[in-house]
């Protein structure tokens, strides 16, 4: 497989360019037509309660999505011609206000006070906008987009639709920097560690290529989330630089052992395959371990890196030796010493001082376990935006002005009587924080004949099986106080209809709560179990799956506690996906390194000197490898300006150079401590003389 792999490659080293340069057509294809979604919501699983009545609200009444709209000093005249402007907008259901409730013939004297109150404060007047469509719809969307524009700036149009709006448009307008800047600091650390000034360019277009196939066969999966989009080429370039800084090592390293360059190529294509084959099984066990997440965003990022490391494998070595035999005259022509020299002097000084190194380990494992595991987190979406943003400023303005921050929809059976909806309505007003709550019985329980009730609000209300009402809390998003108040709504509606439901923001935010904590730890029960069983597979071993995961899980408690002692509260998929990344990730350097310390055991060197030779000959891999992660994801982070994605970038570039130093310095003198217990729980790690 070796030879034969590399002796095809080689012969056909033309041909591959050609079929490289002809699959981007498709690939471009497959890259526009894929759909990106900025709902993090619609993630959930479609079994849960909220989500089934989302789709009941569709199919019922025709509404899925809605928008809060605070208008601001217009008079009625003025205010009913905006809402008449707006209803004429593709996929507007109905704009509601309060205006709506009742007929023309009504005396005003007969209006509840708290209908006029719940639309109207002072200058300011509230109008609820009703989609046809779910909240990240693109028709949805569209709508939105037409309403700002009608609307003017004394307009403030609140809700999770706006804010998937606005994510999309920040997403879009940043996107391409973030590819932008992760190769320009890639570019420089690859110059840095390498011996010519083309050949991180060479690189580069290899990687590229991987990462142009990788998204755009995400058609076949209909869609992706916008995390998925911001991150897969940025982390498929952190990943996937290491294979191809192997494979050019290793056919350096043949040159010197082989007259004919395209037979040192050859070998160095067996090698290449053969290692990165080991490593790369590491890194896709940790994405697929992803895919346990009930909350299927987790599925979305797992799936596409899984492939996204598969596809880099095989660029790897494919089109990069096709490239680097192409370009063989011009790499030679800008060869130079690496700028940054060998490493390895750094052994003795790493191994002379492994019991301090030992000591800070066993300092900060409490600390760093204990900072994770209480480290802050939020679930509020409109945080991971800036603040100037039209949602964000919309949310506030309906919180100051009417002193509420979100609306839930009720849906009870059409059929419940109205002595049973008053009660049931009085018990939700009696809940603390709760603003209001509006519906036909606001009307009919304030004397409001039914037949003086327009039948076209009454159908927006009332269906044959449901009704439905609005209600609105004084709460924040994803706090304890509405969590709580969405449990004491759901046990009050249940009491009257079994089959009620809360649905909206606030109960799918509460959803979202519940269940990525339980998704937090089966993942990382996965994760662990995968690499581990990998880990024992190819070391023959049962305590070096132990010892290497627990010095990664180290440098990802540090990397995770951190926050916890800064102040600096996290996005609520940090815990998880960090955690899974950082571990698939970054534990291929302590298998290198451990590899190469098996070997020098298995050639008759004594502990002290195989962990010597096993530091002096890896450091150098290990520390272009983290560079080369840190760098494709720290200038992302830092650039950012979508918290979700900065924050994630940021903390896989921290996490690269933690886990990197952890390597460099506590596994060597773990693997000194622990080397009786290694040799005796390892196959062939011993010559078969030694006892």
């Amino acid at each position: 497989m070796k030879n034969g792999l590399g002796k095809f490659v080689v012969k056909h080293r033309i041909l591959i360019l050609v079929i490289a340069a002809l699959l981007l057509i498709p690939a471009a294809f497959g890259y526009i037509h894929t759909r990106v979604n900025y709902d993090i919501l619609s993630y959930l699983p479609k079994d849960i309660e909220t989500m089934k009545g989302q789709d009941i609200m569709v199919e019922e009444f025709g509404k899925g999505a809605f928008s809060m709209c605070v208008v601001e000093g217009m008079n009625t005249k003025d205010v009913e011609e905006l809402k008449g402007e707006i209803e004429k907008v593709d996929h507007v259901a109905k704009v509601i206000w309060y205006t709506n409730f009742v007929d023309a013939s009504v005396p005003k004297e007969l209006l509840p006070d708290e209908l006029y109150e719940a639309f109207n404060n002072g200058d300011c007047t509230l109008m609820a906008i009703m989609y046809d469509d779910t909240t990240s719809a693109d028709g949805t969307m569209d709508a939105l987009t037409q309403i700002r524009k009608i609307a003017d700036k004394k307009c403030f149009i609140s809700g999770m639709t706006g804010i998937v709006l606005d994510t999309k448009n920040l997403c879009e307008k940043e996107m391409i920097m973030y590819v932008v800047i992760a190769v320009i600091c890639s570019l420089i650390v690859l110059s840095l560690m390498l011996d010519s000034f083309l050949i991180p360019f060479i690189l580069m277009i290899s990687i590229g290529l991987g990462i142009i196939y990788n998204m755009g066969s995400n058609i076949f999966l209909g869609e992706i989330s916008y995390i998925t989009k911001a991150l897969a080429a940025v982390l498929q370039l952190g990943v996937t630089t290491d294979y191809t800084i192997f494979l050019w090592h290793s056919y350096k390293e043949e040159q010197e052992k082989c007259n004919d360059k395209l037979e040192a190529m050859e070998i160095a294509i067996g090698n290449t395959f053969s290692s990165v084959i080991s490593s790369s099984i590491t890194t896709v066990a940790g994405f697929v371990a992803l895919c346990f997440m009930s909350f299927t965003l987790g599925v979305d990022l797992g799936i596409v890196m899984a492939k996204g490391v598969v596809l880099g494998v095989i660029s790897c070595v494919t089109i990069l030796p096709a490239l680097i035999i192409t370009f063989d005259k011009q790499i030679e022509k800008t060869m130079h010493k690496p700028l940054v020299p060998d490493l390895g002097f750094l052994a003795k000084p790493i191994l002379k001082y492994k019991p301090l190194f030992i000591a800070i380990f066993l300092i900060l494992l409490v600390p760093a376990f204990w900072g994770q595991k209480n480290a802050k987190v939020y679930y509020n979406l409109d945080q991971t935006l800036p603040e100037t943003l039209d949602c964000r400023i919309a949310n506030k303005k309906l919180q100051d002005t009417f002193n509420m921050t979100e609306t839930s929809m009720i849906l009870v059976d059409a059929d419940l009587n109205a002595g049973d909806m008053n009660n049931m309505v009085k018990e939700i007003k009696n809940l603390d924080g709760i603003k209001n709550v509006i519906g036909l019985n606001l009307l009919t329980g304030n004397g409001v004949p039914e037949a003086l009730i327009p039948e076209d609000i009454i159908s927006e209300l009332k269906t044959k099986d449901y009704q439905i009402m609005l209600v609105s809390s004084q709460y924040e998003l994803a706090t304890d106080e509405i969590n709580k108040q969405c449990d004491d709504i759901s046990a009050i509606i249940k009491s009257y209809d079994k089959n009620a439901m809360l649905v909206g923001e606030a109960p799918c935010t509460k959803d979202l709560v519940e269940i990525t904590d339980k998704d937090f730890a089966s993942v990382n029960v996965a994760s662990i179990g995968a690499i581990f069983v990998i880990i024992a597979l190819v070391f023959k071993s049962i305590s070096l799956p132990v010892l290497l995961v627990s010095v990664i899980e180290f440098a990802i408690f540090v990397n995770m506690g951190i926050p916890y002692y800064t102040g600096l509260t996290l996005p609520f998929v940090a815990s998880i996906v960090i955690g899974t990344i950082q571990l698939g990730a970054t534990v291929d350097y302590a298998i290198l390194l451990t590899t190469r310390y098996k070997r020098e055991r298995y050639e008759g060197k004594d502990k002290k000197e195989a962990v010597y030779i096993a530091v002096s000959t890896s450091i150098q891999s290990v520390i272009t490898s983290g560079l080369s992660f840190f760098a494709a994801t720290f200038g992302v982070g830092f650039y950012s300006s979508i918290s979700m994605i900065g924050v994630l970038c940021s903390l896989m570039a921290r996490g690269a150079l933690i886990s990197t130093t952890t390597v460099l310095l506590v596994l060597p003198a773990v693997l000194t401590i622990f080397d009786k217990v290694i040799c005796k729980t390892t196959i062939g790690f011993l010559p078969k003389n030694a006892k």
